[in-house]
């Protein structure tokens, strides 16, 4: 028996915290296309159900296209059970936009509610869930009950814990999910794949999300997909890839550097070392310390590689490196600027070095 298990979809997202209206727009519009992917992945394999657990929308307004998207994916597809729990992201007017579910799409709420899939040799699959709250999470542990001669996987949204915590509905209590007789936890809220031995019968998981959208879910993304036995209550778990763009966040340290084209250097030899698709989204962190006198020029380095990419964006967080006694005696205009500045008592080291960089630059006739 095939099942699904994907989270964080987070489908209709705006996505223009980085991106530009075009590619935002375009970005949405890939991320109902990964979801279309999957489903027909799934008619491929034979899946019989999508568990997807939580955050299935960004938001609780969503487009006419978001939801059509998802409704047509469930109604085509009556062959396969959609297994949805709420994340803390809601269901984004999902139930809203209809007057009757279904038959595929299973739902939970805010007490233990179990469905039952058969296998052909009438051995069954019990797969549970709960949407956690404040009224209900320091309680929900101890109601779960699970009959141990099933293969029971279980469906939360929330953040891993060692303990429950008072009135914070989003963090789960691993511990309090030990020896329950679960053989899969599936769980959605973290945005990148995790498994953990959670006792010795059972794993849990973080499928993470299909597509990653920030600099804080670099690296690649999908779904799990399970092909359980269970007869022997053995269950082959697969991560699988299928996003249509993955984000890379590379730190590139380029001490010693004088000039934008030897960063330029140092930056080719950084990205020779691995593999990054043309259909990337890219950020270069400049790290190290650089002499105050060096010029690296940001805008021409993203001019220089934005054609690699899909996406590309540079942070320069290197440090400035002053030589003062190098001025100390110097007679010039600049000597006399850097002498000012560092006998300054009411500056920090750093601001002495980001003051004396700029006043350089602009006696040297350099924009700032």
């Amino acid at each position: 028996m095939k099942l699904i298990h994907c989270a964080d979809l987070h489908l209709d997202s705006s996505m223009t915290s980085n991106l530009s209206r075009e590619k935002a727009k375009e970005r949405k519009s890939e991320m109902l296309l990964t979801f279309n992917r999957m489903i027909q992945y799934a008619k491929d394999e034979g899946v019989v159900a999508i568990l997807i657990a939580g955050d299935l929308f960004d938001k609780k307004k969503v487009s006419k296209t978001a939801l059509n998207t998802v409704w047509q994916a469930i109604n085509e597809n009556s062959q396969i059970a959609f297994y949805y729990l709420q994340g803390n992201h809601g269901v984004g007017g999902l139930l809203d936009s209809v007057d009757s579910l279904p038959a595929n799409l299973k739902l939970f709420n805010d007490t233990w509610t179990n469905y039952v899939i058969e296998d052909e040799t009438g051995r069954s699959v019990t797969i549970s869930g709960i949407e956690l709250n404040e009224s209900n999470s320091l309680q929900a542990y101890d109601s779960l009950v699970l009959d141990v001669d099933s293969f029971n996987i279980v469906m939360l949204h929330g953040q891993e814990a060692g303990h429950v915590s008072k009135d914070k509905a989003e963090i789960i209590n691993i511990r309090g999910l030990r020896n329950k007789g679960i053989d899969y936890l599936a769980l959605g809220h973290v945005h990148s794949y995790k498994e953990e031995t959670l006792d010795s019968r059972g794993v849990y998981c973080y499928s993470g999300c299909l597509e990653g959208r920030g600099f804080d879910e670099c690296g690649e993304h999908g779904f799990v997909l399970l092909d359980i036995d269970s007869v022997t209550h053995s269950c082959n778990r697969t991560f699988v890839p299928i996003a249509k763009r993955n984000l890379y966040t590379l730190d590139i340290d380029v001490s010693d550097c004088n000039t934008t084209m030897e960063a330029v250097e140092r930056i080719e030899k950084v990205l020779a070392h691995g593999t990054y698709p043309e259909s990337s989204l890219m950020k270069f962190v400049l790290t190290g310390e650089v002499s105050i006198e060096s010029e690296i020029d940001t805008a021409y380095l993203i001019k220089q590689f934005e054609n690699r990419c899909y996406f590309l964006k540079i942070y320069d967080e290197t440090k400035l490196y002053v030589d003062y006694d190098a001025f100390a005696l110097d007679i010039s205009l600049k000597g006399e600027f850097v002498r000012m500045v560092m006998n300054d008592s009411e500056l920090g080291e750093e601001e002495k070095a980001d003051i004396i960089r700029c006043g350089i630059q602009i006696l040297t006739g350099e924009e700032d």
